[in-house]
């Protein structure tokens, strides 16, 4: 049986001019997924967000969400679609209660019986419960970014999408807005969740596409893009020549020696413990070893030649 997905698009293109700042790409997003959309500023991500969602006309291709047809069905779809995309814009004058407030009355989809419990709910999910009548151009940056997740959630949603949620958060707003984003998708709710920084992705989420250039260039599950790429055994000891020999005679060979340090290429179902002990009972002073599993940054550079903001 064939998985659902949440959102869907062929051959999607968006034209400047004789620019195609989008090139016929194809993504398959799982319902119930945490859907990662990496890739440089400048690769085409908002672009194609805002095609998603009906704010910008595609050139060509076509658009699923929920199995719905985009921009035709488009106020079918999208009650059931909460964004956050290219930084909230609110009122600074008014507190961020009432932007809220007011947001969800021009919401002509919206059940106004319910509108002030919802807002509370809202900003006591984001953290903001306590700042919800300071005027917002008081507010930090991060403190905007929780409003806008506030306003993606003032109703029930099938699908959030999420463009740099965690830009300009600190440390402790990032991981409340990380925590945040794991128990929504605990509740079922799809995210597609676009970021440039490798490390956000990989905590998260559990399908990736990446987008360079216009193009998609990789897509699938992260853990079947990271096993594409060789799983390294790196192995620290003074006695390279005994090490080397032990290595070889079970079966692990093409080790690049660099000084106290062997790497070699391995199975990734690799038993390190059962290969340490081999290695003490030969006397072989071990001071460290472990697998080196692939990342998503090696499969990017690999594909690309290019680097990405990594995040440590």
């Amino acid at each position: 049986m064939a998985q659902q997905l949440a959102i869907e698009t062929s051959g999607l293109t968006k034209r400047f001019g004789d620019q195609k700042a989008v090139n016929s790409i194809s993504l398959e997003v799982p319902s119930g997924s945490v859907f990662g959309f990496l890739g440089p500023n400048g690769s085409g991500k908002t672009t194609t967000i805002r095609m998603l969602l009906g704010l910008a006309e595609a050139s060509e291709g076509e658009i699923k969400l929920l199995g719905t047809e985009i921009p035709k069905d488009l106020e079918k779809a999208l009650p059931r679609v909460g964004a956050l995309v290219e930084g909230p814009a609110f009122y600074p004058f008014m507190s961020g209660r009432n932007n809220l407030l007011r947001i969800d009355a021009a919401d002509r989809f919206s059940d106004a019986s319910t509108r002030i419990q919802r807002v509370e709910a809202a900003l006591d999910r984001v953290g903001l419960h306590n700042a919800g009548n300071k005027k917002v151009h008081a507010y930090s940056l991060g403190m905007k970014q929780r409003l806008g997740l506030a306003n993606a959630l003032l109703k029930p949603r099938d699908i959030l999408v999420l463009d740099e949620p965690t830009n300009g958060l600190d440390p402790q707003g990032t991981r409340e807005v990380r925590n945040l984003i794991r128990s929504l998708s605990a509740e079922g709710i799809t995210i597609f969740l676009s970021s440039h920084l490798l490390s956000e992705i990989e905590m998260l989420c559990s399908h990736v596409a990446v987008m360079s250039a216009g193009k998609i260039i990789a897509q699938g599950l992260i853990e079947d893009l990271r096993n594409e790429e060789p799983t390294r055994l790196i192995l620290k000891t003074d006695d390279i020549d005994a090490a080397v020999e032990t290595l070889k005679a079970n079966r692990i060979g093409k080790a690049k020696i660099l000084g106290d340090q062997i790497t070699c290429e391995v199975d990734p179902a690799l038993d390190v413990a059962s290969l340490n002990a081999k290695l003490v009972r030969k006397k072989v002073s071990v001071k460290e070893i472990r697998l080196q599993r692939s990342s998503l940054e090696e499969k990017y550079v690999k594909l690309t030649g290019e680097g990405f903001e990594v995040v440590r």
